[in-house]
């Protein structure tokens, strides 16, 4: 076995020296030898065929020893990390001390190291509040609106008509200041309804009388809160044309109308639809109450130094997050940045810096409690589980192996764990 010497480094991270004798070499220069005949064209040799001393005059001494390094490498490296308990995070940063054909083989492998909870904040005493779920009448009122909305007709309003506080207008917009168009307040066929409420309030109010083909200019404040601070609290000009008007015809919420919703009748509609929301409000208490929850515990624990590496790959992990998000909603992610965020990536990973470590911190405090309180799934759980998913994919031959795989298993161990976990602090947290 290689001799391995360890160095504690500042900021959680460690050196080992590895020294792998010439004997231990051996078989990796012989595994070398083979590989290379398989990949390097020997003149006189058929691929494949050629003997090792033909090999050698090819390539090279040095040759086969620096493949024979590689191997050597990736193997005792792990050996000494498993022999010596050692939880790396990312990659080695790997530095050959000596090699030379014939000697001992010596290098550096400098990793970063997974962090581990100094002091667990006590999660049997840390409580938390639980909110009610109870569906208030005005919240089925709200929904039954929603729906209606969704369900009224658009009719094109007859040439002349003057819209109403009940009508949908379309038009063309230029908003300017200091008589300078203001940047994103030119908008063609920018559509308004006028029963909602408008970001820039009196706006609704100035287009309620008027008819299609009416141009007309008025000024009004932006809000003292807009995101825009240069435009907050400040009297800016409108020029609309009215391009369109549409009359909204609504359905009158009755026991007709639920029969369109394929319910009984309207008293029935209610009822699923205070299921729905109370199911609705009871996930949205139970994540409210789990992120609660773990950021209490990870702020009350104490944990070792955060490697850079470490951090810097949870925050790449949220970006990756954020740019995914956008590009599932339609957008480019870098016009997402500019016109929406009005970042750039080094502005987001700074901004995403105290989160990251936060994240971390959960997983760490998670991971810890599991330990303390020996809490996994069984292996008839994590079964049915992939078997559970594996469901999915029944004509799908490659995902169906990759579910099966033992990185998919430990992945989905990993998940329940969690829940299970999570579970557990909840009953003990939670009044």
């Amino acid at each position: 076995m290689s001799i391995v010497t360890i160095e504690n480094l500042p900021k959680n991270s460690t050196k080992l020296t590895i020294t792998v004798s010439a004997e231990e070499m051996k078989p990796f220069i012989d595994s070398a030898v083979e590989h290379l005949n398989e990949h390097v064209e020997v003149p006189g040799f058929r691929k494949g065929k050629a003997t090792a001393e033909a090999i050698k005059r090819q390539v090279g001494e040095m040759g086969i020893y620096e493949e024979a390094v590689e191997q050597a490498v990736r193997a005792t490296f792990l050996e000494a990390i498993e022999a010596n308990k050692i939880e790396p995070v990312g990659s080695p940063e790997i530095g050959v001390e000596k090699m030379a054909p014939g000697n001992d083989f010596v290098y550096t492998a400098t990793v970063a190291l997974m962090p581990t909870v100094e002091k667990l904040a006590d999660y049997k005493t840390l409580k938390i509040d639980g909110q009610k779920t109870d569906i208030a009448d005005k919240d089925i009122d709200l929904a039954l609106r929603d729906i209606q909305r969704m369900q009224t007709k658009e009719v094109r309003a007859v040439a002349g008509s003057t819209a109403t506080k009940e009508d949908k207008v379309v038009v063309n917009m230029n908003v300017k200041k200091d008589n300078v168009p203001i940047e994103g307040g030119q908008a063609l066929g920018h559509v308004v309804y006028l029963s909602e409420a408008y970001y820039i309030p009196g706006f609704t109010d100035q287009l309620a009388g008027v008819k299609e083909g009416d141009k007309k200019n008025f000024k009004l404040k932006f809000p003292k809160e807009h995101y825009q601070k240069h435009l907050a609290d400040q009297e800016v000009d409108f020029e609309i044309e009215v391009k369109e008007l549409f009359n909204l015809q609504p359905p009158t919420l009755d026991d007709a109308f639920a029969a369109s919703l394929g319910q009984k009748d309207f008293e029935s509609l209610k009822t699923i639809i205070k299921e729905n929301l109370t199911h609705e409000k009871e996930e949205q208490e139970a994540f409210r109450q789990e992120k609660e929850m773990l950021n209490l515990l990870a702020k009350e624990s104490k944990f070792q130094d955060f490697p850079d590496l470490l951090v810097n790959k949870e925050i790449n992990k949220m970006v990756e997050e954020l740019k995914y998000s956008a590009e599932d909603r339609g957008m480019v992610f870098d016009d997402y940045l500019k016109d929406v965020l009005k970042k750039t990536i080094p502005e987001l990973k700074l901004d995403f810096t105290p989160q990251a470590i936060n994240r971390i911190k959960v997983a760490l405090v998670i991971k810890e409690v599991s330990k303390l309180e020996s809490i996994k799934p069984t292996e008839k759980e994590i079964d049915e589980e992939v078997d559970h998913v594996a469901e999915h994919y029944s004509e799908d031959k490659e995902a169906k192996a990759r579910i099966y795989s033992p990185a998919y298993r430990d992945y989905l161990e990993t998940v329940m764990t969690n829940r299970k976990v999570i579970e557990f602090l909840k009953g003990l947290m939670v009044k």
